[in-house]
């Protein structure tokens, strides 16, 4: 054991006995535990690798053992897989390479010559690098006659027969399997409808389009004029659908009809008033809807599924006007509000891209809007129409000006979520989000001051992994959204406090879907997983 002495002068007493125990502990015994005496080594340890990454290597993170991460220039890549493709794929045995010289040598055995430099043209000339391969010449196989059976015989072919050529404009007929197919999908896709009511017509000859006038309520007032209160107790319950519930609209500023779109891949129409009965059924979406949308008058509305297509309709006659097959699932689809440009709609896809519509214009896309990167979420009018501001699950909101293909505002922060559903407030002032982190913010949709508003966020519901659908009373006073435990959640619009919770669905299922009525003071409806639409007073 050494001395002190030996130690450096300066060195103190407490560091000379600590380098004394690791001197020691580098002749320490090996301790013969278990885990120790399973784990052979073999070889040099690797010197860039500490004893903890070598232990991670026993560990498999495959089926068949241990598998990093490596990289290699394209260039290697590129020889290795020639490589490969010259020596075998997976229905023959590597070449070795001595194999592989002789079969190179035999190829280039096939090769013409290159001919001499003094040659400079005909016979002998020098073509170098371009010389060609030689052709193989493959032998005829006779066929012995003797292994045809009774029944089958040789197809006699002339050697001057000359292909058969069609002429330039002649018609030909597809073939009969390929017909009936394309029928079958034709039908497939067949739009149907059906009207469930009495009578199509009341005595004066008008249809449910009609605004009823002989209510208690009048329905022809201007949108926000009367006080909102929070609704109490449930009216009536309808059960149109066999599947949840996916998609819900009032008719625009009467709210006399509902329209609803469910999983089951069929849109409903009904009566809100009088008899409350189902009036008329939309079928020709052969997957769940995604989306509804009314134009501004009611008289048409858009329909969105998951078979990829939009499809237009007449809400009267339930004829289905237009088709349009963007390529991808529309998670949103949006009229213009405007007078001018009604006719034109917005549909956001699932592959990043907003396309813009003129539905008197056939099916061909107006414009495309394609800076997100990720599928859309939501699509709003703001800023008198002239603008339109959407979100997507890349979690970035957008600002763009209408019929420009140039976002005029991105907003992306570090912090953000996925916000999945929108409603815009009565004022024109703020844009409300449904949000993935269980909240409800607020952006300012006023010219050039698109941002968020801090001071405003409404909380208490649970709505992380679904899209849940939220809105605000007529006249901006409430805050109404949905909720994954069943639940209906109503809040101030300014102060940003819970007012009340009334529990939609005792089951426990999602509430998707919320509509205040533009003309009732209290009357909300609700729709959910279970398929169920509500209507609370």
């Amino acid at each position: 054991m050494a001395d002190f002495d030996e130690y450096p002068p300066n060195l103190s007493v407490k560091d000379a006995l600590v380098v004394r125990q690791e001197a020691a502990s580098d002749h320490a015994v090996v301790p013969y535990t278990g885990d120790d005496l399973s784990r052979p080594r073999l070889g040099p340890a690797n010197p860039y690798k500490d004893e903890a990454e070598q232990a991670m290597l026993k560990r498999k993170n495959v089926l068949t053992g241990y598998a990093s991460e490596t990289f290699i220039s394209e260039h290697t890549f590129r020889a290795k897989h020639r490589a490969v493709e010259r020596g075998g794929g997976p229905e023959r045995e590597f070449l070795t390479s001595r194999q592989a010289k002789e079969q190179a040598a035999k190829l280039r055995g096939t090769r013409e010559s290159k001919g001499s430099a003094t040659v400079a043209d005909g016979d002998g000339a020098y073509v170098g690098p371009w010389a060609k391969y030689k052709r193989v010449e493959f032998e005829e196989v006779e066929v012995d006659e003797a292994e045809l059976g009774s029944d089958e015989e040789y197809e006699i072919v002339e050697e001057d027969e000359e292909d058969e050529v069609v002429p330039s404009g002649t018609v030909v007929q597809a073939p009969a399997g390929s017909l009936a197919r394309r029928k079958e999908v034709e039908a497939l896709g067949e739009e149907t409808t059906t009207f469930h009511a009495e009578s199509q017509y009341d005595y004066l000859g008008r249809t449910y389009m009609h605004v009823p006038q002989d209510l208690d309520v009048s329905l022809q007032k201007e949108v926000g004029s009367v006080t909102n209160y929070i609704p109490k107790k449930l009216l009536h319950t309808w059960k149109f659908h066999t599947k949840p519930v996916t998609s819900l609209q009032l008719f625009p500023r009467s709210s006399h009809l509902g329209l609803s779109g469910g999983a089951d891949g069929t849109i409903k129409i009904w009566d809100v008033y009088r008899s409350r009965e189902l009036l008329r059924t939309f079928s020709g979406h052969s997957k769940a809807i995604t989306d509804l949308s009314f134009n501004a008058d009611g008289t048409k509305f858009l329909s969105g599924g998951f078979d990829r297509w939009i499809k237009l309709w007449d809400t009267e006659t339930g004829q289905c006007v237009n088709r349009f097959n963007p390529g991808k699932t529309p998670h949103v689809i949006k009229f213009n509000p405007s007078v001018d440009q009604g006719h034109e709609f917005l549909a956001g896809l699932s592959d990043n891209r907003i396309l813009q519509y003129d539905s008197r214009a056939g099916s061909e896309v107006v414009q495309e809007y394609d800076h997100h990167l990720n599928a859309i979420n939501t699509i709003e009018f703001v800023d008198e129409n002239r603008r339109f501001m959407t979100t997507s699950d890349d979690r970035s909101l957008r600002v763009w000006e209408y019929g420009i293909p140039v976002e005029i505002k991105t907003i992306s922060e570090p912090d953000m979520f996925a916000l999945t559903k929108s409603t815009q407030h009565p004022s024109g002032k703020y844009v409300l989000y449904q949000c993935s982190d269980n909240s409800i913010v607020a952006y300012s949709a006023a010219s050039d001051k698109f941002r968020q508003n801090r001071k405003k966020s409404w909380r208490g519901h649970n709505t992380a992994g679904s899209a849940i659908g939220l809105t605000c009373s007529p006249d901006g006073q409430f805050v109404v959204s949905g909720d994954t435990a069943g639940y209906v959640c109503f809040w101030d619009f300014k102060t940003c406090k819970m007012y009340h919770k009334i529990q939609a669905d005792s089951s426990g299922g999602s509430v998707n879907c919320v509509a205040w009525s533009e003309q009732e003071t209290s009357k909300v409806f609700t729709a959910g997983a279970k398929g169920e639409i509500k209507m609370w007073d």
